[in-house]
């Protein structure tokens, strides 16, 4: 295989409120070089659109990503792998909330933009693996710290160790995925559900809880919480902190802004 091929397709739904973003490689979406640089393409022009809200992430192939393109991937400079995980990993980098839909293999490259993600959703015959022990190499996209603060240290050594795969059960009973779906059909009505419960918030205060969460998990207790405390200070000042309270007292539905 060549470092080129395949596909990070944009599209927007919902009036424009959320993108949706679908690799496409075959059967197996295998990740060449190309799609790395056209998934930051696409967050760049993701991250600069006001109108969108929430991001989907998705897979035309019969699997998710059984991984990168090996062959290709030798065809690199060494130099050029210094900025291996900034391309793939985007979504971690998005203010904006990023819910991918995981359906068969999510193995290597393909698992760690899935750890990316903000909220992951998966099927029952998903299986997750980070195999490049296989290869003489280890996880070179955020896989190991990401896995390690999901599902511990002693998890995390253990299949990263030996290229285990981890079932969808497993998956769902350490904290990697957040809801199992029975099908590919159950898990795109699944998706759909979850966009439309995420659209029914303020935009500021789904940006804000990201952000808190992302930065404050890795800091000491009394840092996190005094990050969420500035937060939460700037929310008041919002509209859609005044519109949701009024809401709240007229008994109706609020309707936000993101102001």
């Amino acid at each position: 295989m060549a470092l080129t091929g395949g596909e990070v397709r944009l599209e927007r739904s919902h009036d424009g409120r959320v993108a949706d973003v679908t690799l496409s490689h075959g059967r197996y979406t295998v990740i060449t070089w190309e799609m790395r640089r056209l998934m930051a393409e696409r967050f760049t022009e993701i991250d600069r659109d006001p109108a969108v809200q929430v991001v989907v992430i998705r897979s035309d192939g019969e699997h998710f990503s059984s991984g990168g393109d090996i062959a290709g991937f030798m065809e690199v400079e060494p130099i050029d792998f210094t900025d291996l995980g900034h391309d793939v990993t985007a979504p971690s980098r998005s203010p904006k909330p990023v819910i991918v839909a995981v359906d068969g293999y999510a193995f290597g490259v393909g698992l760690e933009l899935v750890l990316s993600c903000d909220i992951r959703l998966a099927t029952e015959r998903s299986r997750f693996a980070l195999p490049e022990m296989n290869l003489g190499m280890i996880p070179g996209s955020g896989g190991t710290q990401r896995l390690a603060r999901l599902i511990g240290i002693s998890r995390a050594k253990h299949h990263v160790m030996t290229a285990r795969r981890m079932t969808g059960q497993e998956a769902a009973d350490w904290g990697v995925v957040a809801e199992l779906h029975a099908d590919r059909e159950a898990l795109d009505a699944a998706t759909e559900a979850l966009v439309t419960t995420m659209l029914g918030f303020s935009p500021l205060a789904l940006r804000a809880a990201k952000e808190v969460l992302d930065r404050g998990i890795d800091a000491p207790l009394y840092s996190g919480i005094e990050l969420e405390r500035k937060a939460y200070a700037m929310l008041r000042s919002s509209h859609d902190f005044a519109e949701g309270v009024a809401a709240f007292g007229e008994k109706r539905k609020p309707e936000f802004t993101g102001r």
